[in-house]
């Protein structure tokens, strides 16, 4: 039985191989740690093609797949049993993908036993935390991250077929056409099967951000208060790129305690779906106690989600701009943050680097408004007076 599951687990893997796809801006870090003994750990949300990355990364290997969305897969016990099914399937293979590990209950044994026999482990999740405490429990140091996000700007024109050179930049109809696809890009987001399938974004979007509440969050969490934490997610995402505090979000949505708020909030960024960014200070005891802001982890998400009547361009770009640092490897209230000066002017983003602040961040739709301009900068030299900050970015 292992073995026919096994088996159409290779199909799979064939048929995934078969297929062309958009490289990943990813792709060298991935190959640069292939062939060391790190076992490379591939996060991120559903859907975002954590699994394509992989099959581009191992197209050229002798891999063995498993994909452990299998509930059948997932019901056997004796690891033992998966292993030597899986080597009667793939008597050669060195590489092991296992797709979406946090499925398999104590995964973790699974992997150490195979790490010690010197097989290179690819593994990938949709869940931080799970993920997180296992590995540093159990293989600490031996791993590394890649997180893998929908797709950048510059991988949604690729999907678009549309490359240019540094000289065709400066022509205005391509410049035209690079706003155009920006516009779309903004609204709908860069989850790979809505830009290369050009399915219908809300109606995807909306199916998929059920699923991963349902699947990922009730189910695994076992949420007793289900409409709650819908109600938080869908508050959340219509009040994207604003301030909250547990206190205040306990009243509106009428939470009987903070920490139920704070726990099920725990669990939407573990999957995920939500960014909760801290208020800089050099203190930590303030960073905690100011109020946070909240970002998604794909625009489109908006659109599907949001209870809104306009398009607020300017906190479209400013989620984006969030979401793009992450991708770079900017880690959440480590490296970035955002900041209000003593006079209360806020500034998107804060870089950190070690002790030092490198860069200040201000994101920008529109500044044909001279009066906006003006202020956006203002507060940009106030922080960056503050901060002893010298770079500033403007976006």
């Amino acid at each position: 039985m292992i073995k026919d599951i096994v088996l159409q687990h290779k199909i799979e893997k064939e048929n995934l191989l078969s297929k062309s796809y958009i490289p990943r801006e990813k792709l060298h870090t991935g190959k640069r740690f292939l062939d060391s003994d790190l076992i490379k750990v591939i996060t991120g949300p559903r859907r975002a093609g954590k699994s394509i990355f992989c099959i581009l990364l191992l197209q050229d290997k002798n891999f063995a797949y498993l994909n452990f969305d299998d509930e059948n897969l997932v019901k056997i016990s004796n690891y033992d049993e998966i292993v030597k099914a899986v080597f009667e399937v793939y008597p050669e293979s060195k590489y092991f993908l296992f797709d979406e590990i946090q499925n398999l209950e104590n995964w973790e044994l699974l992997v150490n036993k195979l790490h010690r026999r010197g097989f290179n482990l690819i593994l990938t999740g949709s869940n931080a935390k799970l993920l997180d405490e296992e590995l540093a429990t159990t293989l600490t140091g031996r791993y590394i991250y890649i997180d893998i996000f929908p797709f950048s700007f510059r991988e949604f024109l690729k999907a678009r077929n549309f490359e240019i050179t540094t000289k065709e930049f400066i022509l205005p109809e391509i410049k035209g056409r690079i706003l155009n696809h920006l516009d779309g890009y903004l609204k709908n987001g860069g989850f790979p099967d809505v830009v290369v399938k050009d399915l219908d974004p809300k109606i995807y979007l909306e199916t998929l951000f059920d699923a991963i509440l349902l699947k990922d969050v009730v189910k695994r969490y076992k949420v007793r208060f289900t409409q709650k934490i819908y109600d938080l997610a869908v508050y959340l995402v219509t009040n994207f790129c604003a301030e909250f505090s547990f206190t205040r979000l306990s009243n509106i949505l009428e939470f009987r305690s903070t920490n139920t708020l704070q726990k099920y909030l725990r669990y939407l960024e573990e999957v995920y779906l939500f960014f909760p960014l801290n208020r800089f200070s050099f203190k930590m005891g303030e960073q905690i106690k100011t109020p946070r802001k909240i970002y998604l982890t794909d625009n489109g998400l908006i659109l599907a989600k949001s209870f809104q009547f306009s398009q607020n361009s300017g906190k479209l770009m400013e989620n984006l701009v969030l979401v793009e640092n992450l991708r770079r490897g900017n880690k959440l209230n480590k490296d970035i943050f955002y900041y209000k000066t003593k006079n209360n002017r806020e500034v998107d983003f804060v870089l950190k680097e070690g002790p030092r602040i490198k860069k200040l961040m201000q994101v920008c739709y529109d500044l044909s408004d001279t009066q906006a301009k003006e202020r956006e900068l203002k507060s940009l030299i106030d922080a960056s007076k503050e901060l002893n900050c010298d770079e500033e970015v403007k976006l």
